[in-house]
């Protein structure tokens, strides 16, 4: 699961509260909400955050730039997490493979998106405007690609903080179609219960 044991969950507080809400989502308590269960304020600061990311964004985009990025990232657990809300919730389960193998099956655009949400969280240190152009010659505004921009930055520090702490995939990502599992399980493997 992790290397970081789970917090007291009968704190009567904020991680009870964090482990409830997952409870009524899912059905079980997500991993990553165990290991950011010691830090409640830090996991609710990162929901605020990534919730006032995604009000700004169309939700493919979002979603497609933060495949893209955790891809990059090698971080299986978020991977799978946003292939999931493509494929189920966003009807994309043809962006999936095609972030996979270079964009084949997307448009020119998400094509676009998805290569610069790549390139932030490949380094970003060494990006210079031109990594910007594809995207703005696709159409977007400043604000949408500040859009991308944040979307692969959060995902950066989100992922970092599962890994680092080798907090494993859900195992209920196991029941994920196998086509989709296996090719994004990119680095640690799913949790086995």
């Amino acid at each position: 699961m992790s290397w970081i044991e789970p917090a007291a969950e009968d704190d009567g507080g904020p991680v009870a509260a964090a482990f409830d809400r997952d409870r009524a989502a899912m059905g079980y308590v997500a991993n990553f909400t165990k290991t950011f269960a010691h830090r409640p304020a830090v996991y609710e600061a990162w929901r605020g955050l990534n919730g006032a990311i995604k009000a700004s964004m169309d939700p493919r985009r979002y979603e497609l730039a933060t495949l893209a990025a955790a891809l990059r990232l090698r971080s299986s657990y978020c991977s799978l997490a946003h292939a999931k809300v493509l494929v189920e919730q966003l009807d994309g389960a043809d962006a999936v493979p095609a972030l996979r193998d270079g964009g084949a099956g997307l448009d020119a655009l998400e094509r676009a998106v998805g290569r610069l949400a790549d390139r932030v969280a490949a380094g970003a240190a060494d990006m210079t405007d031109d990594d910007l152009a594809e995207v703005r010659e696709r159409g977007l505004t400043d604000a949408e690609i500040l859009d991308v921009v944040l979307a692969a930055a959060a995902r950066c520090f989100f992922s970092t903080v599962l890994d680092a702490t080798g907090t494993e995939p859900d195992a209920a990502f196991r029941s994920f179609a196998p086509e989709f599992r296996d090719a994004l399980t990119v680095g640690r493997p799913i949790a086995t219960g």
